[in-house]
Parts: structure tokens; sequence; C-alpha cells
């Protein structure tokens, strides 16, 4: 696709590398970078081919050529910078976890409709190819009643002194980063979460290192997750029916396959699917931005407000359950 609207990059570290060469790929257009640090700004425009560069977000949201803005700032500071983007009138795509705590969140989504400007959580993983076919699979009734859903995210990251992920004034920790995923895929397939039972190994500093949750939801419906920052774990995920099982492969939360399988098969698998891979899979995301502008809408479907505020109040019980522990 080739697009009108313009997008601008509030902020300039590794995670806006990673969606900026993805718009690329998909054909979006990329019309400024704002960075506090000028010399980072430059570099970040010169590798992508960026025309407007702005030293300060201020600046950035009050490009004219910028219609979406997206936040790519730590999770401790998407409230503040997405205000003031609101306030500048302009569209947003913020970077999962949507804020720190559903406070926060909730204070947000207050001020975007009160604008009247469309805001929607970068989780990407709902718009990839792959999870399509799974909700196209679970509406089809391949599955039969959804009712369990089992998700690892766990990584060996880097937790030397000074990184983002163990500075708890920065949101750092296994469950903002990776936590989340899981916690937002239970959601999206399990729907509303009635009960939550966490515990996980906090350091000093109140920073989460690893942790597991099991989530009951609506209708008796449960979740298994688990996450971590120090570990290696299997990236995977199984969504789990009364007519059949869908196993997605490591990465779950990526651009990834899946095998399904049904009662009737017993150990054969029923159906594979291998998406095409081009980039990282990000675009996907940018794509429903742009359809939902276009549209008029304020909101996506897909990833709404109110879904986006309710994960968050997960996240808080979950985070406080792992401090309490």
């Amino acid at each position: 696709m080739h697009s009108s609207l313009g997008w601008g990059i509030l902020g300039a570290g590794r995670i806006a590398h990673m969606f900026t060469r993805d718009l690329a790929t998909g054909g979006h257009r990329i019309a400024a970078v704002g960075s506090r640090d000028a010399a980072r700004a430059s570099a970040f425009a010169t590798e992508h081919r960026i025309r407007n560069v702005h030293t300060g977000y201020e600046a950035l949201v009050a490009d004219p050529d910028v219609d979406i803005v997206y936040v790519a700032t730590p999770h401790s500071h998407h409230l503040e910078h997405a205000l003031l983007a609101i306030e500048a009138g302009k569209h947003l795509l913020i970077e999962k976890a949507f804020t720190t705590t559903g406070d926060d969140a909730q204070t947000l989504v207050d001020a975007a409709r009160a604008k009247g400007v469309f805001v929607m959580e970068a989780m990407w993983t709902r718009f990839l190819p792959t999870m399509l076919a799974v909700r196209e699979r679970i509406s089809a009734g391949d599955l039969g009643d959804v009712i369990s859903v089992t998700a690892d995210h766990s990584q060996m990251l880097d937790l030397s002194p000074g990184s983002r992920l163990i500075e708890p004034s920065l949101g750092g920790g296994a469950l903002l980063d990776l936590g989340v995923y899981c916690v937002s895929l239970a959601h999206d397939l399990l729907g509303p979460v009635t009960r939550i039972q966490a515990a996980g190994v906090v350091d000093g500093a109140g920073v989460d290192h690893r942790g597991a949750a099991i989530l009951e939801h609506e209708g008796g419906r449960m979740s298994s997750l688990t996450f971590s920052m120090e570990t290696l774990g299997s990236n995977r995920a199984t969504i789990a029916g009364t007519r059949g099982v869908i196993e997605l492969d490591p990465s779950f939360y990526s651009w990834t396959a899946y095998s399904r399988r049904s009662a009737s098969d017993h150990d054969g698998v029923a159906e594979s699917f291998e998406p095409e891979l081009s980039g990282r899979g990000m675009q996907f995301q940018a794509a429903e931005v742009e359809r939902c502008v276009a549209a008029g809408h304020l909101e996506s479907p897909l990833m709404s407000l109110d879904e986006t505020v309710a994960i968050m109040r997960v996240m808080d019980e979950i985070a406080a359950q792992l401090r309490a522990a």
C-alpha cells in the first residue's frame, strides 16, 4: 500500500528502528522523527531516509506533515508523550505496554476521546496474518468452545547495570515488557478476567524478573501464563477448545506458524499454517491504524481502548501480587 497519511516517530530507540523499517516495507509514508538527542534524531533520519528531523517532541507533534504519531519511548513516558500528541490533535499508535498502570491508561483514553483523535495500543501480534487465521478458525467453530489458553514469553535479556529493564523509574520488569503479550492474548481469546492468581521473583528495587499467572475468565475459561527476562522459555502458546486445539510455534507473539488438531484426528494434524514472511510484521498494525483513521473511527475493533484499559488493570493486579509474594 502507499498512503498519504504521514507518520511521526516519537523516540529513536531500538523499537522505533524496528517499526520504521516495517513501515517502509508496508509502503507507509514516514514524515518525521523526533528525539531529545539531536544527534540520535539525525542519525535515525539518515538511516531511514526521513526528511523532517526534530529535536524535542513538541516540535514533532507540531509538524503539519505528521498525521499519526508513533510513541516509542519507555513505558514510563507513554502517558506524558501521548498527551502531548493528543493536545496537538494527532492520531496515535502507542507502543505496548500502553502505560504503566490502569489509571494512566484510563487518563489517556479519556483525553483522546475528549479530543476526538484515534488511539491504539501497538499490540502488533493481533494484526498478524497468523492471528487473523486463528480467529477465523475459532469463528468457524473448528475448536468448539475455546476454554483455555497457555502462553510463555521468556527471554534472556540484557540485565546489566543501567539497563532500562531493571530500572523501576522507566517501567522496567518482565511483566510490562514480555508478560503483556501473554495477558493480551488470553484476554483477546477468552474475554474479561474475573480472578487472578500470580507469583514471581521481584528484586530489591521492586522490579519483577519472572512470574506466572493463572487467570480465570468469564464463563469459567482459564489461562496459564509465564514470563521471564532472565531465562529462555518455550515461547509457545496453546489455544484449546472442546473440539480441537491450535498450537502456536515459537515465538507465538511474532510472525509464526501454527498447527491445528481436532479431537477426531488423535495424533494427526488437521491443518498447518505457515505465513509468508515480510519484515518483522509490525506493518500490519500500521495498516489497521490507517484504515481506521481513513474511515473516521477513533479506535480499532481488534484492539479497543476499553480492552486496553482492562488489560492494564489485570497487569496492575498481577504486579501487586508479584510484589506481595
